[in-house]
């Protein structure tokens, strides 16, 4: 940066390309200095800005001194924020303006004062629609990175949580806040966590999925995914007692955990407000319409086809009756059936919620009906496929899981029968067993299995049980998240 305030003023012109919402404040101060304050219109408070920063340099005695020493005596004794950082570069002073701090600037020095003034609009913390419980807090995060580590802080009053900010995106400059627990996540997890952000080399970050490929240990885009997402502070919270390490985005109300468990899929925060023998009930509800939701169309197919004796002879008469009137095999039959459904979702979620619930009424009412009665369909693969859809809404977490594993073992089932779904699914659990984030084993502890390691898997047992050890990661590669 340049001692002279115009040369200062004319390169963040330059470099902002006299953008408008880019504001130069220039005052002459009262013995006789001129000086100029930055901001970036909308994201700073203007009341706060005039309270702390404008009217104390107007209306605040000076010495005739200059330069360095009538900075410093501006920072110590004139300014009134809380929030004052000591800049020297261009990149610091735009990283600044453009977060909602203003920026102060002296003629005849070459450095900066950021001030926190924010006061961009946000929305209100409210209940997250993706993650409704019937007890417990009705809070959920919100797109202001700095409300949601208020909201963690407010919940973990404890000196060891730590939150560390970085900036990612060669272009959007996006900060997110990396917190943990000190002493309880691993300083090697930490590290390599953090190593992965600062590595990070995409150009725009506007939600926290832009992250997870560079989060996995492979770095690629596989089916399941070892990094976890939430709304919730609680869920946060309880989480990093366990040792896992949050990733709060700004812009984006959802929080990364890492890492992530398949069993957790299936945890809700309703199941340790709720009595354990309810909490057993409902984790086993969930992981039958898991399993349903998956193999049902594709075993459907492959009993249908190559095994029919095994229905009763009732039964197998209705399905080979509907086949018989219907043109298309039934595995594509399946298949369009599915497809029609996924256009229905799609056009129910994009469209305004008004419109959404006459498109599932004309969906479900008017072309199943007229399909089914038309002969291009058969009522009972509809029934198939139904069910399999409804099942699929009980783990929501894992509905593009579901979606794609459906599908493909449709295809297995439909070309080489029950072999082929048991063929594929021993591959899946390979794959699952196989992989592992910051070398905590994915499906973990179902394997490596440890009985007290599953006291809170398929049921939970009570808090008096669960209290008298602490769930800690103190050895990652382990395979486990929990000691006893």
């Amino acid at each position: 940066m340049h001692n002279s305030l115009k040369e200062n003023i004319k390169e963040l012109k330059r470099i902002t390309s006299e953008s408008a919402d880019f504001t130069v404040r220039t005052l002459t101060l009262r013995n006789g200095e001129e000086c100029a304050v930055f901001t970036t219109e909308g994201m700073s408070d203007k009341e706060s800005l005039a309270i702390t920063v404008v009217n104390p340099l107007l209306e605040s005695p000076l010495s005739k001194e200059r330069g360095e020493a009538l900075f410093n005596y501006i920072h110590e004794s004139v300014l009134s924020n809380s929030e004052i950082i000591k800049i020297q570069s261009f990149d610091e002073v735009l990283k600044f303006i453009m977060s909602g701090f203003a920026v102060f600037a002296l003629d005849g020095y070459n450095k900066m004062l950021a001030i926190g003034v924010q006061g961009f609009k946000f929305r209100s913390v409210s209940e997250p629609e993706s993650e409704l419980v019937q007890r417990g807090s009705r809070e959920g995060f919100n797109e202001a990175m700095r409300i949601n580590m208020t909201l963690i802080r407010r919940r973990m009053k404890n000196p060891s949580l730590v939150f560390e900010t970085f900036t990612v995106g060669e272009e959007s400059k996006t900060e997110i806040a990396l917190c943990y627990i000190k002493g309880t996540a691993t300083g090697s997890s930490v590290n390599e966590v953090r190593n992965r952000i600062k590595d990070c080399d995409i150009k725009v970050v506007f939600g926290a999925g832009y992250l997870v490929p560079y989060l996995e240990d492979s770095g690629k885009n596989e089916i399941f995914t070892g990094v976890g997402i939430t709304e919730r502070p609680d869920t946060l919270c309880g989480k990093l007692t366990e040792g896992r390490i949050g990733i709060i985005v700004d812009g984006t109300p959802s929080v990364l955990i890492i890492p992530h468990l398949f069993v957790e899929n299936f945890h809700s925060i309703d199941d340790y407000s709720n009595r354990p023998y309810f909490a057993a009930i409902t984790r086993m509800l969930k992981f039958t319409a898991y399993l349903t939701s998956i193999f049902f169309p594709g075993l459907y197919i492959a009993l249908v086809i190559f095994h029919p004796d095994y229905f009763p002879e009732t039964l197998i008469k209705n399905i080979n009756n509907s086949i018989e009137h219907t043109p298309l095999p039934l595995m594509l039959e399946v298949l369009l059936i599915d497809f029609l459904y996924e256009v229905m979702r799609e056009a129910g979620l994009r469209l305004p919620k008004v419109l959404g619930h006459a498109v599932s009424i004309v969906g479900a009412l008017v072309i199943g009906d007229c399909a089914v009665q038309a002969g291009i369909i058969g009522a009972p693969t509809l029934l198939a496929v139904a069910i399999s859809v409804i099942c699929s809404y009980v783990v929501p977490d894992l509905y593009p899981q579901i979606t794609v594993m459906r599908l493909a073992f449709v295809f297995a089932g439909g070309i080489a029968g029950v072999w082929g779904i048991v063929m594929l699914s021993c591959i899946v659990m390979i794959y699952m067993a196989s992989k592992s984030t910051l070398g905590v084993i994915y499906i973990s502890p179902i394997t490596p299995f440890s009985k007290f390691n599953m006291r809170d898997v398929f049921v939970r047992l009570g808090w008096k049980k669960l209290s008298k050890h602490t769930m800690n990661v103190q050895n990652l590669k382990g395979g486990s998240i929990y000691e006893e």
